[in-house]
């Protein structure tokens, strides 16, 4: 499997533009598929630098509604005539917010009805190409992440805390997986336990944010937190590779690199790896 990041936060070539965002794009013998597809179209303008096709793309998994994931939704699906996009029902019909820089809207405001017929809606596990699982997080043994709580949705007429019933998670492989996160808002230890629940299989590689901020003044997880998770990590999942980013601070990366070592690696823009 070949890997290339095609729009995150951070970047190391000057030839290719970042974003808030997270896009993914993933190659195999059998299929190409994106995943994510960042806030803008900025994915496509750096897919041609990459030597990404657009139009070969097969399938789109969204890992859920928020605008730096979706947002290059509608630009993908007018330059690209056959890919499947794999989204939870939830991840569009619900508004969604942020509070953590004052109220702002953070949802996709699609018109799919020209598209719609290339919408596959999962709510359970579901899979594409006998070797590729979505589902949706099942288990809460775990904390959430604490930047979750800047993070909101519309119900009814009030403003409320988003559950993240709209977030799913994408596994690749028939004997050993690799697992894309997205953000992570459901938290990294309850996604894989809902990895081994749903698929059972070992885990070879996760990738994506963690949703674990640089903590200021206290407002996130505390350094002995992180540690908790990272230990976790190493004592659940020891042969598990780490690909981190986007929503993955750069303080809480240094400290779990410190327990990690070469198990973790930092993704950006323009990043190319196979697994």
């Amino acid at each position: 499997m070949r890997l290339k990041v095609l729009s995150d936060n951070r970047i190391l070539l000057n030839a290719l533009e970042k974003e808030h965002g997270l896009c993914i794009y993933v190659e195999t013998e059998k299929y190409k598929c994106l995943l994510d597809t960042g806030a803008s179209d900025n994915f496509i303008q750096n897919a041609a630098k990459m030597e990404v096709d657009i139009e070969d793309i097969d399938y789109v998994f969204v890992s859920h509604g928020h605008s730096d994931h979706i947002g290059g939704l509608m630009a993908f699906l007018n330059q690209n005539s056959k890919a499947k996009i794999i989204i939870s029902k939830n991840a569009l019909s619900q508004q969604f917010f942020s509070v953590r820089k004052g109220l702002r809207d953070i949802s996709s405001e699609l018109d799919i009805r020209p598209f719609k017929h290339r919408f596959v809606f999962v709510d359970s596990d579901t899979v594409f190409e006998t070797d590729i699982h979505v589902f949706p997080c099942l288990c809460c043994s775990f904390p959430m992440p604490k930047a979750n709580k800047t993070l909101m949705k519309i119900e009814g007429n009030e403003l409320v805390y988003d559950d993240f019933n709209h977030e799913l998670i994408i596994c690749f492989g028939a004997e050993h997986l690799i697992v894309y996160t997205g953000c992570a808002h459901c938290g990294i230890l309850n996604i894989l336990d809902s990895v081994k629940k749903t698929v059972n299989k070992p885990i070879s590689a996760l990738i994506g944010g963690f949703h674990l901020l640089d903590s200021n003044e206290g407002q996130y997880e505390t350094e002995k937190e992180i540690n908790e998770i990272v230990e976790r990590l190493t004592t659940d999942f020891p042969e598990t590779h780490f690909y981190t980013g986007h929503c993955t601070g750069d303080k809480v990366y240094s400290m779990i690199k410190q327990k990690l070592d070469k198990k973790l690696n930092w993704f950006y823009t323009g990043y190319t790896f196979n697994i």
